[in-house]
């Protein structure tokens, strides 16, 4: 699919969830409403920065590289949904993204999105996620401009 950055699909799922890892990627947009269909469950949509592999330093270099692209994490059928802003004085990054066994007797587990300045907890039987764009090579940060990632977006496809 981009072997310079080693991905290999755009569309991942929760059944992809042990071999993803969202540390330090860059939420810029956050979504809560409900579905076009009139369906009643709610729907949680992130808009980040996912990024694909960290590549270590070069010799004689002290700072990683990351290839990096735009993309939407959609929890469906979302429901029983908290969070917590705190002061603001940074932008908004995942620290880890934690699936938990459900506390009660119903199904679905309950997802734990820890970040650094925020924290978001919802019950939902699955997510996706959809890279929108090839990966980009970032050599100075670990997150897009918006010109290099296209602005905001939820789109739910994937780059081909």
């Amino acid at each position: 699919m981009h072997a310079e950055s080693g991905l290999e699909k755009a569309t991942w799922t929760d059944a992809d969830f042990e071999v993803m890892g969202w540390h330090d990627c860059r939420v810029h947009a956050v979504s809560i409403g409900i579905r076009d269909d009139g369906f009643p469950w709610s729907r949680v949509l992130l808009d980040l920065d996912y990024i694909v592999r960290w590549v270590d330093p070069a010799y004689g270099r002290r700072h990683f590289s990351f290839w990096i692209t735009p993309a939407t994490l959609v929890f469906d059928e979302a429901w029983d949904i908290t969070g917590q802003l705190d002061p603001m004085n940074d932008l908004l990054e995942i620290a880890d993204l934690h699936r938990l066994a459900p506390p009660d007797d119903k199904p679905d587990p309950l997802w734990h999105v820890e970040g650094q300045n925020f924290d978001l907890r919802l019950r939902a039987p699955a997510f996706t996620q959809y890279l929108r764009k090839s990966p980009i090579l970032s050599t100075k940060a670990q997150y897009l401009t918006q010109t290099e990632r296209g602005g905001l977006g939820f789109a739910e496809r994937s780059f081909s």
